[in-house]
């Protein structure tokens, strides 16, 4: 039986500006994991990842608005809360699927950790936009208070960035190994991780950092011997040229040619680009193959039907 890790985004969750409430977005999740429980039906152990990216920034502004009134929450901790949350509906709406279609299967969501280098040069220029705008002064009274890294973000305000380490292993995923095998659905590795370093003696500890979630899929993908990798995004297919007139859909890419794209700037750096290098980097570390697709075509994806397949 085929082992299939599969990533779906956080703004996946969130439709639009107008239905971003906890109720709406267990309504998407609803619609998500029909999709997710067709895999089932083709005999596949799956393993569920997701973004946070929107929910993070929720936590964060609620902070904002408490300040003075209560504690602030740490990064680390914004991000465990948001893979229970998540973890929650997930697993709510997948049991209240199985039972609809009279499939005897169980869901557990792993709080996980994600080991990364604390000397990863991410670290020393952080890059990641998280939370709301500020204006200069605001801005500038969070450098000096909370010793935050502020830039300004395309004259529309500033905001906090934070780190963006590469994610070297997943803590848990022996954990997650173990309930696949024994034919759990599992929920893990939600916003990539709680990003977390160790000492010398291996003790862990949390830092202020978000890791890629897709990259974080490929780690774990790898760790638990996973055949296939899917990315679930926004478009059926990988393009060249994308948004163009010439415009054009892949259906397949090898290792050599997605670098070569890449180097050719043809994957957006904030949009496919992190789907394609973690695609290629699970492939590399010897998985069979990745899949990028939308959430609608990943039974046909998983079939060879649709999406674009990245090989070595």
């Amino acid at each position: 039986m085929k082992t299939v890790v599969i990533a779906i985004g956080g703004n996946s969750l969130i439709k639009d500006a107008q239905h971003q409430s906890v109720a709406d977005q267990y309504a998407a999740v609803v619609e998500t994991v029909r999709h997710l429980t067709d895999l089932l039906e083709q005999d596949c152990r799956i393993v569920i990842t997701h973004g946070n990216g929107p929910q993070v920034g929720f936590i964060l502004l609620r902070s904002e608005h408490s300040r003075g009134l209560l504690h602030e929450v740490p990064l680390d901790s914004i991000v465990a809360d948001t893979q229970g949350a998540l973890g929650y509906q997930l697993q709510q709406a997948l049991e209240n699927e199985f039972r609809r279609r009279g499939l005897k299967k169980f869901v557990a969501t792993v709080v996980t950790q994600t080991l990364v280098d604390r000397n990863d040069p991410a670290f020393k220029n952080p890059t990641k936009p998280i939370g709301e705008f500020y204006t200069r002064e605001q801005a500038e009274e969070r450098r000096r208070i909370e010793r935050w890294t502020m830039v300004e973000d395309a004259g529309r305000g500033w905001r906090r960035v934070v780190a963006s380490p590469k994610p070297e292993r997943i803590i848990e995923a022996d954990v997650v190994r173990h309930l696949v095998k024994d034919g759990y659905v599992v929920v893990a590795a939600g916003g990539g991780g709680i990003p977390v370093v160790a000492d010398a003696l291996g003790m862990l500890s949390g830092v202020p950092a978000v890791i890629d979630k897709d990259l974080a899929s490929a780690v774990l993908a790898n760790q638990i011997g996973a055949e296939l990798l899917v990315i679930s995004t926004a478009v059926e297919k990988v393009c060249l040229n994308f948004g163009r007139p010439d415009q054009r859909a892949l259906d397949s890419l090898t290792v050599a040619q997605a670098r070569q794209f890449a180097t050719q700037g043809q994957f957006a750096s904030g949009s496919m680009l992190p789907k394609v290098e973690a695609g290629v980097q699970f492939v590399e570390a010897g998985g069979c193959e990745a899949v990028i697709t939308c959430p609608g075509k990943l039974s046909r994806a998983l079939d060879g039907a649709s999406g674009t397949r990245i090989r070595p």
